[in-house]
């Protein structure tokens, strides 16, 4: 008599090498997952040590992620694109598309990690120029109060080559006016081209100070009057308005070292 068997299914022949398994919708079919000791349970993440500077940044990655995750994750302690960082592990650096678990990443493994040079310099190239486009704005400000006092010292010049006297007063308010201005431009940090314009700056300045000196010391003479005194104001004069000025007379002075 002939005996009729029915084949075993995949899910039997395998049950029979000794593991649990089971079929999946679709048809595959997977070894049981199962809290019991014979089974491995696989981690499916990792905390990483990683050291910035003077900084250590503690981290939990994917255990099968790649050093660009790493950096992604990275970004925002650290504060740098992931195109600004490199990570080194083990003295070497690692590429964006290199496993962690393959070059030996495990939990509590410590990594470096840098700034790119490249990115670092443009960083401080650009830190120096916004430093310069402030300064020189500054410096321009101050360059707009000084034409205003400029404009004024001229005039009172003006009245003084008369009969009246000047009172002290407006000399002495100008000339506080403009050591102001004086302070504002020992304030400004600069370099470069912006350093050339405060000490143009500086000089006006001082030239506008000296000058209304002279003229407070000739305004408090009793030979106001004389020949000696008005060839000596009109010495200042013309000395100090071929070597001072407006703002739009000085932009165009040879610089000085």
């Amino acid at each position: 008599m002939r005996r009729s068997y029915s084949k075993p299914s995949p899910l039997e022949k395998a049950n029979k090498k000794g593991f649990d398994w089971e079929l999946r919708p679709g048809g595959m079919l997977v070894q049981k997952r199962s809290g019991h000791c014979g089974v491995q349970n696989i981690a499916q993440t990792m905390k990483v040590a990683v050291s910035f500077g003077s900084y250590l940044h503690e981290v939990t990655v994917p255990a099968q992620a790649t050093f660009g995750e790493l950096k992604r994750i990275l970004a925002k302690p650290s504060g740098l694109e992931p195109c600004e960082q490199r990570v080194l592990f083990k003295g070497k650096e690692r590429e964006n598309n290199e496993f962690l678990y393959i070059v030996g990443v495990k939990d509590a493994s410590k990594l470096v990690l840098v700034e790119d040079p490249a990115s670092r310099e443009r960083k401080m190239e650009k830190i120096r120029r916004d430093g310069m486009t402030k300064a020189c704005d500054a410096v321009a400000q101050v360059r707009a109060e000084v034409d205003k006092l400029a404009e004024k010292v001229l005039i009172l010049e003006s009245s003084m080559r008369g009969d009246r006297r000047t009172p002290e007063k407006e000399i002495t308010v100008l000339t506080e006016l403009l050591m102001v201005q004086l302070l504002k431009l020992d304030s400004i940090e600069a370099d470069g081209e912006a350093k050339a314009q405060r000490r143009i700056e500086v000089r006006r300045v001082q030239s506008h100070v000296e000058r209304l000196d002279m003229l407070k010391a000739i305004n408090a003479s009793p030979f106001n009057k004389s020949d000696r005194c008005m060839n000596r104001f009109d010495m200042v004069t013309k000395w100090e308005g071929f070597g001072s000025g407006l703002g739009s007379r000085n932009t165009s002075r040879p610089r000085t070292p």
